[in-house]
């Protein structure tokens, strides 16, 4: 599995939970950050499953 997925999926959580303190609180800001991490998060898991896809083509 490449780093960038992992990296990918731990900046997914780190906006969901942004976002949901946000919503709880009242923050618009903290809400924008939080679904701006979890977008972020899912082009970086992206790019991690293509890099490995290279990978594994490469292999075989």
């Amino acid at each position: 599995m490449d780093k960038d997925r992992i990296a990918g999926a731990a900046n997914q959580a780190k906006g969901a939970i942004k976002q949901a303190a946000g919503k709880v609180t009242g923050d618009a800001k903290l809400q924008a950050e939080g679904a701006a991490d979890k977008a972020a998060g899912k082009v970086q898991n992206a790019i991690g499953g293509a890099k490995d896809a290279v990978r594994d083509a490469l292999k075989h």
